[in-house]
């Protein structure tokens, strides 16, 4: 079993007004799914009313991330599945509930943490 994060940045979701809610209802109905078929991890997004901050070795607190990186944000799921081709379809599914196309990547585990 494998760990696939699915996810996209707020620019990709171009949804109107008027159809959030049901987007919203959407989009809870499949983790809903994720969960009863038992390959739910976790699911959120990115607080974008918080400004991130970078913290370094000695704690060290800037204000900002990292400057050359393009900004993170958006919403993320996280399942784990026995296949690449049931992560390509848990993402379909998302991708549809919410409107807009999905990443899909593949989380290489340390096995010590």
């Amino acid at each position: 079993m494998s760990k696939y994060l699915i996810s996209f940045p707020s620019v990709a979701m171009k949804v109107p007004d008027s159809e959030m809610e049901t987007v919203g209802r959407d989009a809870y109905d499949v983790i809903r799914e994720t969960k009863e078929a038992g390959v739910y991890v976790f699911a959120g997004g990115i607080d974008e009313s918080v400004a991130p901050v970078l913290v370094s070795a000695n704690g060290a607190v800037a204000e900002g991330g990292y400057p050359w990186a393009p900004p993170l944000n958006g919403g993320f799921t996280v399942l784990e599945l026995a296949s690449r081709e049931e992560a390509v379809a848990w993402a379909a599914r998302i991708a549809k509930a919410c409107r807009c196309d999905q990443e899909l990547r593949v989380f290489g585990l340390d096995p010590a943490s």
